[in-house]
Parts: C-alpha cells; structure tokens; sequence
C-alpha cells in the first residue's frame, strides 16, 4: 500500500493507492497547531491491516515557519568583513515606484551574523585558513548567543569547501548546522548565503516533525519535495530548503499527468485550496527554476516554477478605509474556517458560493460535512451593508475580485515568461479551483477547461505519481574541467542512486550577462539550444557572442510504481436533487447536478459538477465532455 497526503491549510488530503491497484481517497480537518495528529490519524484510518505500507508526505512545516517567521533562533557564520552581506541584499526593488516601501523580513538579526577570518579566492585558492582560536572564540559567542541553529557560508566555498567543512567540525554539538558547500554549491554569496540560512532556519522544525510522524508511525515515510521528485525523510532533514514548495509540487505532478492523459502537451495546472492559489505551466514537461523568491528570500535550489497568491476558498473579504472591495491574502484556514464551517464569523470566498447556491448544504465531502447556509448569508451581509449592494451582488464581487487575484497569477506564469495562454488547457484542482476555472479561462481567451475527478486531492494523488529525484550541483564558472566536473557528480549521484536515471543540465549566459537558462546538456551542441532558449525567452539571442557555463548540474531519477488514472473509490451523497438555482453570467438560473460518472456524452452548459472534495461551475456558453483518467474536458464554444 501507498499513501500521498498532502497537508493543506483547510484540509489535509488522503489517497491511498491499495494492493489490487485501486484507489481510494479521503479529506480530514487539518489542524495548525499539530498537523502531525491529522496525519497520524489519516494513516490509520487508510491502513487497517496493511503491514506493507509506504507514506508520501507534502509537508507544509517548512513553507509555514518561513511565512510566519516562526523558525529556529539562527546564526549566519561568513568570511569576516561580510557579515552584512544578508541585510544588505540585493538592489532590486520590489516595487520601484513605491516611496514607503515595508520593511524586509529578515530570518536573522544582524546581532547573529558572525565572521571568521577566513579566505578563499575566486579561482579556488585558500589564501587563509582559521586558527584552532578562531574556532574556540566563535562557539564562545554562539553559545553566548543561545542560538538553535547555523548556517555557514564563506566566500568562494562553492570552489574549494575545506574551510566550510573545518567550521563543520568546529562547531559540532552547537545545534543544527548547515553548510552552503553542501546545500548550494554555486556562486553568488547572497542568494547562496540566504539559502543556506533558510535551511537552518526551518531545519530544527522539519526535523522535530519527521520524528513525531516516525515515532508515531512504524511505517516507511518520504517528503515531496520542491522540484517535483521524492526524498527520504534523512535527506529532508539535511536539506530541509528543498521542501519549501513541497505541497504545491504534488499538484503539478498531478495536473500535467492529468493533461498528458487527455492529449495536451501545454497545460497549466490551476490549483485553488483553502488559503492559496497555485499556478503553473508545461510546455511538454512541468517549468522548473532554479532561482526562486518566497516571502522576499532569495532561494537557489531546482524547484518547479510556482506562483502563489493569497487567494483560496477561505480568503476573507472586507472593505478596506477607501470603500474598496478587498480579498485575501488573510485567510480564515481551519480554525476557525470559513463562516459557513459553523465556527468563523468572517465573510471568505467559499461563503459567497454559498450565498450564489453554488455549494449546498449537504455538498461537502459527499455530505459528510454540514454548510450553515444561514451563517454564509449574514456573513455576507455585512459587506453587502458596507458597499449598499443586495447580498447577492456582494457575493459575486468577492469572487469577481478573487477571479482578478487569480487571473494576474496565471499571466505571470505565462504572459510574463513569454508564453500564450490561449494556447493552453487549464487544469483545475483544489476544493475550489473548478468553481473559478471557467470564468478565469474565458478572460484569459483559454478555450479548454480539464477537470478531473480527483479535482480535490489532486495534490496528493500526484505524490504517488512522483519519481524520487535527487539533484547536485556545482559551480564551474572561470573553469575549463567541465567534463570532468560532470563525471565526478555523476559518480556520487550513482553512488547515492544505484537504480537511477542520470541526465545532465548547465545553466549558461552570454559573457558578461548577470543571469543564466539552465538548459539539457548536449556537449558542443549545449550553445545552438542555449540560443534557442535565449531567442524563445527574450526575443533575441546572438549566436557569434561568447557563452558561459556558470554551474553544472545533474539529476538521479528512479521511478516508482504509479497507480493507474482511475476514479477512485468515493463517498457520493445519496440523494443529491437533480436542479438547483444558481447564480451564473449575471443572474440566478436552474441549472442540472450532476456526477463525472453521470457524463457520457457531450452536453451543453450551464451545469453543476458535484464530485467528493470539489465542485466544477461550467456557465452558460461551455461544452461538457468525457475525457480520459476521470476527467471532463470543459470547452468555450466560442
């Protein structure tokens, strides 16, 4: 037996792939303040009798420790004289034209940042190393300091790591540590420096997690990681920074599986849960980056290319002090949840498709958790009074707004890196992505809408779907040994991956450039598809100007057992009403219910999807169809 779970901040999503092949899927209330009880729970209730049983888990402890600011008490150990390196950052501006800009978040203060006279030139060359008083003056001031953790990071280590690893050595036993010649093994001090710093900031957390849910579970437990591909639970530990995105990535898996099973080789997948959006875009296989910015810290680890606004099914919606309409990016999460959950009070997006008859009382989770109508419309209501407008009315502003939110996320992933939207499918996942889906397509010029059955724990479904990956690096700019570069990260992915697939990448820039495209390498042949890649991302390339190889790459692939693309074994509600009123393209309309299953022919809209975890909105103007894997292919008829 396999297990994907993915821990949401509404719900945590449960799919279980059995023996026989088949599979069954299950959501339970996540709870913030131990999300490893829901987990422990899930586990058992999926288990029964099993003995053979692996868990794939989407952990949200590091992704949540970095938005709240709530991680270990860190110090950051540099070359000495750089210790503002951090806080200094870059001099890109997040918003240019903004006089009064907010105040940085940093993850240390600089009363932590330490240096240690210590020197390695560009080229590799140590020109100084630390004396053995060096070492014994820095664990007097870490231990003054009463820090938890600490990230190392010298100048140059990325070329010749012995002073990083005789820091290692020296600060044993002082807490957890991280080393930048181990983490991120590539040039640019700041970005390698604050993902170093990351990772020992979240590092104790993800850490103390992984031993709740081992000691609570005898069975063999793997972390999703950031760039799509699995990592033991021993790996997450040490490289906790490469979880961050680590929830979102199953989504993608899942939806571009999804796409792939229905004939679309570009597709974005469109995944809308209870406190944010996830947007993202393949083009043949899923985009990746290796340069990533969340929550305002830089990030230089191989992660899929995601971008995530504050925009979910609990988003709250109020006025803000000019009587404007606002949405997200608070959001009400589980506790206390949307007004309609029976325990919150403020009016969130899932509160007004319940005002707009959109989800039903008995809706959720296949009736087995019950929708206070009454609560949804009075919270509802007191936004309608703010802005003189019916409930109704208030109701589609909210979701008008969200749409707005979501709309900007999808261009930013498409538009903005030089991509056509229409020429797209949209797959949409999450609780809500399929009430949304339709209107945003229709004004984004989409024109084919996928929307799968297992819509609401796609997530978790694509966990099972995920080979395990393991990537390394190194830096290699100003080197000619190359080559020989690649055979020794090869041998130890080998090494490390005995059964894996190895393939070869370099990010590359013309001389002289500040950024680079990691493209497959090729050998001689890397340059020609580094300008194509150029050409096709902006607009121009050069073929007679010189080329880079700033960093080499190489990516271990083993692949898994996937379960088959079926409907799984679902609660439905057992008798659902076949019409119901619902508000679509501007006005209340008696719309049919149906099933995916109920589907076996081309039907018009407008109609309701109602499937376990997640309902699909298909206005007036759309055509139904089956598709493959479970899925209804939703598609503009004009």
């Amino acid at each position: 037996m396999r297990i994907g779970i993915d821990a949401g901040g509404t719900f945590t999503d449960f799919v279980v792939l059995h023996d026989d092949g088949s599979l069954e899927s299950f959501k339970l209330r996540s709870n913030p303040r131990d999300p490893s009880a829901v987990i422990l729970a899930g586990i058992a209730r999926a288990v029964s009798a099993a003995t053979n049983v692996e868990v794939i888990h989407g952990s949200t402890v590091a992704t949540n420790a970095l938005l709240e600011r709530k991680g270990a008490r860190t110090a950051f150990v540099t070359t000495e004289g750089f210790e503002d390196i951090l806080h200094i950052g870059r001099q890109n501006r997040a918003a240019l034209y903004d006089l009064t800009p907010p105040p940085k978040r940093f993850l240390t203060t600089r009363e932590l940042c330490f240096g240690v006279p210590e020197r390695t030139h560009v080229d590799g060359v140590i020109a100084a190393r630390p004396k053995p008083a060096d070492w014994k003056r820095l664990r007097a001031k870490l231990k003054a300091a009463q820090v938890e953790s600490i990230a190392v990071c010298f100048l140059h280590s990325y070329q010749t790591p012995d002073n990083e690893q005789a820091a290692a050595e020296a600060l044993q036993g002082l807490g957890y540590l991280s080393v930048s010649s181990d983490v991120c093994p590539e040039f640019r001090e700041f970005e390698r420096g604050s993902t170093t710093l990351l990772n020992a900031y979240v590092g104790p957390l993800m850490d103390r997690y992984l031993r709740r849910l081992e000691e609570g579970s005898p069975f063999s437990i793997v972390i999703m990681q950031s760039n799509g591909g699995l990592l033991s639970t021993r790996e997450a530990r040490r490289h906790t920074v490469r979880t961050v995105l680590s929830g979102p990535a199953g989504g993608v898996v899942g939806a571009f599986a999804i796409a792939r099973h229905n004939q679309f080789r570009q597709a974005m997948g469109f995944d809308m849960g209870g406190t944010s959006t996830d947007v993202s875009l393949c083009d043949g296989a899923p985009r990746e980056t290796v340069e990533s910015i969340v929550d305002g810290v830089p990030i230089r680890v191989p992660m899929l290319d995601i971008h995530t606004v504050g925009a979910g099914g609990g988003s709250i919606a109020r006025v803000d002090e000019g009587g404007l309409l606002r949405v997200g990016p608070e959001s009400a999460g589980a506790d206390p949840g949307p007004a309609c959950y029976g325990t919150g009070e403020l009016p969130t997006v899932t509160d007004a498709h319940v005002v707009l008859g959109r989800i039903a009382a008995d809706q959720f989770l296949g009736g087995a958790m019950h929708i206070d109508v009454d609560r949804a419309r009075n919270a509802i209501a007191a936004i309608a009074a703010q802005l003189s407008l019916s409930i109704e009315q208030a109701a589609e502003g909210i979701l008008r707004v969200a749409n707005a939110n979501m709309e900007r996320a999808i261009r930013a992933v498409s538009i903005e890196r030089g991509y056509d939207p229409r020429r797209f499918a949209l797959v949409s996942f999450g609780g809500c992505g399929g009430l949304h889906a339709c209107e945003i397509a229709r004004e984004l010029g989409i024109r084919t809408v996928l929307a799968p059955t297992q819509a609401g724990v796609l997530s978790a479904l694509g966990m099972l779907l995920a080979p395990h990956v393991r990537d390394y690096a190194a830096g290699v700019l100003g080197r000619h040994d190359v080559e020989q570069r690649f055979h020794q990260l090869e041998a130890t992915a080998r090494r490390d991956n005995p059964n894996a697939t190895i393939e070869r990448f370099a990010d590359v820039r013309y001389a002289g450039q500040s950024y680079e495209l990691t493209i497959p390498w090729s050998g001689p042949a890397t340059a020609a598809a580094f300008h194509r890649e150029h050409a096709r991302t902006y607009s121009y390339h050069d073929a007679s100007r010189q080329i880079e190889i700033v960093t080499i790459r190489v990516r271990a692939t083993t692949a898994v057992a996937k379960p088959k693309l079926e409907t799984p074994r679902q609660l439905v509600p057992n008798a659902t009403p076949r019409t119901r009123r619902v508000f679509t393209d501007g006005r209340m309309r008696t719309i049919p219910l149906l099933h995916t299953a109920d589907v076996r022919k081309p039907i018009q809209g407008p109609a309701l999807i109602l499937d376990y975890g997640s309902t699909t909105l298909v206005p007036p103007g759309w055509t139904i169809r089956p598709g493959m894997a479970s899925t209804l292919v939703l598609t503009a008829n004009q």
